[in-house]
């Protein structure tokens, strides 16, 4: 979630050089202590998405202030296009929804006990599944997205969909839940984008957040076996221990309410936090 809506024309019209630099971080995009070290390195080039715009070497940071795990740097709009210029079928609208449904349906099921209806938006919606199933909830489903043809197929099946950074988004007050699952760490600077759903929710509303933890016993088997996928995803600029993200969520005026192990993807985590 680092680039605007005119990602669709920039993508076509400007061929890159291979590999372009990352737009470095000089201090934590969390709390902005400078005091910052290289932790390890990681390889992305076996990503699905891997294009030779982005240098196979990933760079992983870590904040000695406040311990947050992050890259060196970010991708620039351009990069960041050619990224968002192929997706991964299981991420298009519809994809694998039989499948997706039951997953979903405990994730909403969650949300429900909190805001029992309302317009809910999701954030990188992907295959539309969270929203499909919100809707059998009684939810007004809305979602955004980057990706232009993704944003195109959610209308085609009757939902308001945009393609647009979700900081940029004009609608305050106007939701009831907005999720954003597996969104945070594909943000240069996560907490823009909780400041963003802060002022998008309305009182009391929730924002229900997934992404890999970086500090359970899960992760550390995995760095043990030397079979750690996410320090190699390409999209990913963070690393979240809870701790973190409840302290990111309590700054951006969130009370979590709820903590989960995600059902999504390996070593996640999933919380549920309301609006304050």
């Amino acid at each position: 979630m680092s680039a605007g809506p005119a990602l669709a024309a920039t993508s076509a019209t400007v061929p890159l050089a291979s590999p372009q630099p990352r737009l470095l971080y000089d201090a934590c995009p969390l709390c902005s202590d400078a005091d910052i070290s290289v932790l390890r390195t990681g390889d992305c080039s076996r990503h699905p998405l891997y294009k030779p715009v982005v240098a196979p070497v990933m760079t992983w940071m870590r904040c000695a202030a406040c311990g947050h795990v992050f890259t060196d740097g970010y991708f620039s709009d351009e990069v960041s296009a050619e990224i968002f210029s192929a997706t991964n079928p299981n991420q298009q609208p519809g994809a694998g929804f039989e499948q997706n449904r039951y997953l979903s349906a405990r994730i909403v099921e969650r949300v429900a006990r909190f805001v029992p209806d309302g317009r809910w938006l999701d954030v990188g919606f992907g295959n539309g599944s969270l929203l499909f199933t919100a809707e059998e909830w009684g939810f007004e489903p809305h979602g955004l997205d980057l990706r232009p043809s993704t944003a195109e197929g959610l209308r085609r099946l009757g939902i308001e969909a945009h393609c647009a950074d979700l900081t940029v988004l004009d609608a305050p007050g106007r939701y009831s839940v907005i999720s954003l699952a597996d969104v945070l760490e594909h943000m240069p600077y996560p907490g823009e984008g909780l400041a963003a759903a802060h002022r998008l929710l309305r009182d009391g509303g929730v924002v229900f957040a997934s992404m890999p933890h970086y500090d359970c016993s899960v992760w550390r088997l995995l760095d043990a076996a030397e079979a750690n996928p996410y320090w190699g995803e390409l999209e990913h600029f963070h690393n979240f221990s809870r701790r973190r993200l409840y302290e990111l969520m309590e700054e951006h005026g969130f009370e979590p309410l709820h903590y989960a192990v995600s059902e999504r993807y390996r070593a996640c985590m999933e919380v549920i936090a309301r609006r304050v």
